[in-house]
């Protein structure tokens, strides 16, 4: 007995195939800055946070994610002081002013010169000489696609005002 198939059925085993790749390669925005390696600091504060199921969730997210280079930078005992359990709002808003709602594309992020970000502050952008500051920190990788989102590298830890 012959098997035939059909060319709507080749089409439909096509997208289904396309379909198991896709969800294979693109992983949410924590799982994606965890197997980069180079965010360990940021998963941690994420944890510390509560925020890492928001960010796993269905989104869509901007995420401006500092290095562990960039969390380096700060002062010493910086981190491990916010990281503690009774400085958790603090983190958090820390953290929610690195993340802007919806999918903003690094061509769509030169064209601005503001967003406001979940923790319902102002993010000051600036592009100059080719390179965009969100803050004070360069922004040093963009367009890094999340199932959920997008992340753009940063070098420094921004801070809203009044921190």
């Amino acid at each position: 007995m012959k098997t035939m198939l059909t060319f709507s059925s080749l089409v439909l085993v096509g997208i289904l195939v396309a379909a198991t790749a896709q969800a294979q390669q693109t992983k949410n925005i924590v799982d994606t800055a965890v197997a980069a390696g180079s965010f360990t600091t940021l998963a941690k504060a994420l944890t510390a946070a509560d925020l890492v199921p928001t960010l796993q969730g269905p989104g869509p997210f901007t995420v401006f994610a500092p290095t562990d280079a960039a969390f380096a930078k700060l002062p010493a005992g910086t981190v491990e002081n916010l990281l503690k359990p009774e400085n958790k709002d603090k983190l958090r808003r820390i953290l929610t002013y690195h993340v802007v709602p919806g999918t903003v594309r690094a061509a769509d992020v030169v064209k601005l010169q503001s967003a406001k970000a979940v923790s319902g502050d102002t993010i000051t952008i600036k592009v100059a000489d080719g390179k965009v500051n969100v803050d004070a920190a360069n922004v040093t990788q963009t367009d890094i696609q999340a199932s959920n989102g997008v992340i753009h590298v940063i070098d420094s830890v921004i801070l809203p005002k009044g921190l």
